[in-house]
């Protein structure tokens, strides 16, 4: 595997926006272009790429930077993680999520982090064993209806 994530461009955009998961995944995950709306709204708080093996084009993730968690319960709690991750249906099971979560701890010690966060749809279908596995955490919290987890970065 010669693996890479890149940045969103003219050249590779229509690619990530076909990028498809698994039908029963649909409902745990918004679609490429759901998320780079998104990322366009939140600027430079967000951090979308794709994920590259080679050529192939196998996923698609974006991270949250250095945002407000819950700025009416408290101001001062700041957080950075995993917002979006979207892997080909055809490309699962071959480690490229793992190494979209590394990729974005990565970049989150560049940045002088030492927590990611990451939240997910509860339920069968959804990727909480593929986030414990990883070795997240359950913060007992929820966010939107969603689990939140944390992976310590320090360790």
């Amino acid at each position: 595997m010669t693996l890479r994530i890149e940045k969103i461009s003219p050249a590779n955009v229509e690619a990530g926006i076909e990028l498809r998961i698994r039908p029963e995944q649909e409902k745990n995950v918004e679609p490429v272009a759901h998320s780079l709306a998104e990322a366009y709204a939140w600027g430079e708080t967000a951090w979308p790429r794709l994920v590259f093996d080679g050529e192939e084009l196998v996923g698609f993730l974006m991270a949250f930077l250095d945002i407000q968690w819950n700025p009416e319960k408290d101001p001062e709690d700041r957080r950075s993680g995993l917002w979006r991750l979207n892997i080909a249906a055809d490309a699962q099971g071959r480690g490229y999520g793992r190494y979209a979560v590394e990729a974005v701890a990565a970049e989150i010690r560049r940045r002088g982090g030492n927590q990611l966060f990451t939240t997910w749809e509860p339920g069968e279908d959804g990727p909480e064993q593929f986030y414990l596995k990883l070795g997240f955490r359950l913060t007992g919290e929820t966010s939107g209806g969603q689990t939140v987890g944390v992976l310590d970065l320090d360790g």
